[in-house]
């Protein structure tokens, strides 16, 4: 299987593990081709431990509910950890009117396209990064 799910701090109650790394499978292939290798480990966590790795590895002194990094070492492989705080899941989840199972989800989907390319800094990006967000729940929970 293409990824690993962890519970570092917190237990999200992710469900449909097996089908989920399946789609993220998929979801890689269908952005990079040749792919000869994909290893993904998310790993669940609260706010307090993602601000403690968002402070040291980024500088950044805010939360956030997802940090990923990319530990592929070529063109031919997708290696990375993605880190998600269950806590600010569920406090975007409220924020945007939408489940914790919808928004945990997206923040999945949102990890691995950062992996296979995709940025979201600038609106237009933002804005191309979200609809493919959109695509994935689309596909994925057959909307």
């Amino acid at each position: 299987m293409a990824a690993h799910f962890h519970n570092q701090d917190i237990d999200p109650k992710l469900k449909e593990k097996r089908k989920l790394s399946t789609f993220l499978d998929a979801l890689v292939h269908q952005h990079l081709e040749g792919i000869k290798k994909i290893s993904l480990n998310y790993i669940f966590c609260t706010d307090e431990h993602l601000l403690g790795m968002n402070q040291q590895f980024l500088d950044h002194d805010t939360f956030t509910d997802i940090i990923t990094f990319d530990l592929s070492e070529n063109e031919r492989e997708v290696v990375g950890e993605i880190y998600i705080s269950a806590d600010r899941i569920e406090e975007n989840a409220a924020k945007f009117k939408t489940d914790f199972n919808h928004e945990l989800h997206r923040v999945i989907f949102h990890g691995t396209l950062h992996l296979c390319g995709f940025l979201d800094k600038k609106p237009a990006d933002k804005k191309e990064m979200t609809g493919q967000e959109d695509a994935c729940l689309k596909a994925y929970f057959n909307l």
